[in-house]
């Protein structure tokens, strides 16, 4: 639990130079599921489907790959709660 809390706060506070397995090990300890497609892989939460974004397989990720996983993960954390 700590190292994925711990990988976030790092992705809060620096957007750039993340790669797509760090991504990856971001949305798999919060529970999403993995689903691989063409040149992208699908993440899916299983309680939350609507919960889902696509990530391409870079060796380097745009920032809009980050800031849409902080965005997804704080959604999550909000209807956990509930």
């Amino acid at each position: 639990m700590f190292k994925k809390n711990k990988l976030l706060d790092k992705m809060r506070r620096s957007k750039k130079g993340w790669r797509f397995n760090d991504v990856e090990n971001l949305y798999i300890g919060f529970g999403f599921e993995k689903y691989e497609g063409g040149k992208h892989t699908i993440f899916i939460h299983p309680d939350f489907p609507e919960l889902r974004a696509t990530v391409a397989r870079h060796s380097s990720l745009a920032i809009g790959y980050i800031q849409v996983a902080i965005k997804l993960i704080d959604k999550l954390n909000k209807l956990q709660r509930r």
